[in-house]
């Protein structure tokens, strides 16, 4: 039996660029075998972290909204793909707000595998390390034993389905098919 995979898109434009590498991701960890599930961002209320710190003592949020079932979705799956458009050298709003959000669950996200997808108009994958720096400083450092897997840069693209005709698209494919 494959891994339990959650797919995590947070574009704000369903098949965006980076939405529509996620796809092809998905594609191609249904082909291996594998369980995948996807959690496309926008259609979810995520209210932003209010700091209040509860969560440090009880490792559950205060706040009511559909977090605590991405949560638990997180804390279930083996892999997790993060997939955001990179805005201003950074990660989505969308994704930004989900990442701030998993602190009262960082115990049961470890030992997961990540990996990331991106997808940018600049065609310099240098200039989108910042929003990598974003991931890793989630997966790394926050989450003991966790493992970057791949990274999948949609680089050069813009308009929604401009990524449908690049090498991306079977890079995203063919990483997930390797998941065994």
């Amino acid at each position: 039996m494959g891994k339990k995979i959650l797919v995590l898109s947070a574009s704000p434009r369903r098949h965006g660029n980076s939405d529509s590498l996620s796809d092809e991701f998905i594609r191609g960890a249904k082909d291996s075998g594998n369980d995948v599930e996807k959690i496309f961002l926008r259609d979810k209320r995520i209210e932003y972290c209010n700091g209040c710190g509860a969560c440090l003592k009880t490792h559950k949020c205060v706040i009511k909204d559909d977090m605590e079932e991405i949560l638990g979705k997180m804390s279930n799956a083996d892999v997790i793909v993060m997939a955001t458009p990179v805005y201003f050298y950074s990660v989505s709003a969308q994704m930004k707000t989900l990442i701030d959000r998993t602190y009262p669950v960082f115990k049961n996200l470890k030992n997961k595998e990540f990996y990331f997808i991106l997808s940018a108009e600049d065609t310099s994958k240098e200039r989108m390390s910042r929003a990598i720096e974003t991931f890793r400083g989630f997966s790394e450092y926050c989450l003991p034993n966790s493992h970057e897997m791949g990274i999948i840069y949609g680089a050069g693209v813009l308009d929604a389905g401009a990524i449908k005709d690049t090498p991306a698209m079977k890079e995203a494919y063919d990483m997930a098919l390797a998941i065994k």
